[in-house]
């Protein structure tokens, strides 16, 4: 097996790597280590969710979008992940689609008067 840097240790050695680029703003490095705990534990939330903010934020929307959805189904009363989807349509122009997943965020934040 030929590891890199990205995927060598163990899981939570490789969380703790993906925070540091991601603290670091080396979001497409975070995105790296991340990909592969996805793989490993496609179930948990956290981990995709950070891949999906890794995604964000060096602007691979498509990605982002993909992983958001995904939480979305699994767990369709996830705040942070509606909300993340509301804004990731945003930035592709989407903001008729946008709308609904921002109403829903909000209202399971308990922001009634933003709904």
């Amino acid at each position: 097996m030929n590891t890199t840097y990205y995927d060598h240790g163990t899981p939570a050695e490789r969380w703790e790597r993906a925070l540091l680029f991601f603290d670091a703003k080396d979001y497409a490095g975070a995105a790296r280590v991340l990909v592969g705990l996805v793989e490993e534990a496609p179930e948990q939330t956290g981990p995709r969710l950070l891949l999906a903010r890794a995604y964000y934020h060096s602007a691979q929307l498509g990605r982002a979008e993909t992983q958001l959805r995904t939480i979305v189904e699994r767990d369709p009363v996830e705040h942070y992940a509606r909300l993340m989807l509301g804004r990731t349509l945003q930035r592709q122009g989407r903001h008729d689609e946008a709308a609904s997943h921002l109403r829903i965020a909000s209202a399971l934040a308990g922001d009634f008067d933003r709904v």
